[in-house]
């Protein structure tokens, strides 16, 4: 079987895909083989699936971005929800708000009035166009009406390395791809996007506590196959993912990742991800943001 990833290796959909795919193998005596295709926000890599042999030999570990706001924002996407099934949302991570050392700001306000300050200087970095990353920090400058430079990577990894080496300056990242450098020292957390705290970044407030009301987003990542595979294949594949979901050393590692585990069906999975792009949708609508 081959797992496409829709980003580079490193990222937060990378490292998911690469640890379901690893206790898959070992389940199934099957090899699983990761096959990273980045770009365009996750859509080369999804458009690949949706346009494969509904065989059971091709899925896709898809995310928020290539299965839920491309919908909406990228109007020449030759794929759309008609060409998955749904088969299981594996983890949902919240994003945090992430600066390099050298920005003199300290917290989520600070932030703000240096980017007013000195309009059109600082840049904002994120893991593609359509990703949660890049609608995340869309919002952020809706809401602030701060001016920024975006810079587009082809996934978290690459984006990260740059703000690590102050190429730019700002960055909303999945928890579990900045987590290790903001215990290092080597990145500053100024607030995580989720409701709560997480637990991993304790001293680390919400955006609400930041002093943005009503700003809550996760980015989910899950596993479709392309449409018209057997239902029977679906429910292999949820069946085992939900027994990998259980094992201690997952639900740790996704623990590490400050990740919520999920496993949902394939049913529960296709409602949450029709809720989740018709609520992308009107962010997209609002933001004004449309793709040439």
């Amino acid at each position: 079987m081959r797992m496409v990833v829709p980003a580079a290796p490193g990222g937060t959909t990378d490292l998911i895909g690469r640890l379901i795919a690893n206790h898959l193998t070992r389940r199934s005596n099957m090899p699983i083989v990761v096959d990273n295709k980045a770009g365009g926000g996750g859509t080369i890599g999804a458009s690949s699936v949706a346009h494969a042999k509904a065989d059971g030999c091709t899925v896709l570990m898809g995310n928020v971005g290539s299965n839920a706001i491309n919908y909406s924002l990228n109007k020449k996407l030759n794929y759309g929800p008609q060409n998955f099934a749904p088969v299981t949302e594996v983890f949902a991570v919240p994003n945090v708000l992430v600066v390099n050392p050298a920005v003199p700001a300290r917290d989520v306000k600070g932030l703000i009035q240096l980017a007013k300050d000195k309009p059109g200087t600082l840049a904002l970095a994120n893991s593609g166009v359509g990703q949660s990353t890049h609608m995340t920090a869309e919002l952020f400058r809706l809401e602030t009406g701060i001016d920024v430079i975006t810079v587009p990577y082809k996934g978290n990894a690459p984006a990260v390395a740059d703000l690590l080496a102050g190429q730019v300056q700002m960055m909303f990242d999945n928890v579990a791809v900045s987590q290790p450098h903001i215990l290092a020292g080597k990145l500053r957390a100024l607030a995580v996007t989720s409701a709560q705290r997480v637990p991993a970044l304790p001293d680390v407030p919400t955006m609400a506590e930041a002093g943005m009301n009503g700003f809550n987003v996760v980015a989910w990542f899950g596993l479709f196959y392309p449409a018209r595979t057997s239902a029977e294949q679906v429910k292999w594949l949820q069946s085992e993912v939900a027994e990998i979901l259980k094992q201690d050393d997952v639900k740790r590692q996704i623990f590490d990742w400050s990740g919520v585990v999920s496993g949902s069906s394939p049913e529960d999975f296709q409602r949450y991800v029709n809720k989740e792009v018709g609520q992308w949708q009107k962010v997209v609508d609002k933001a004004g943001i449309t793709l040439p």
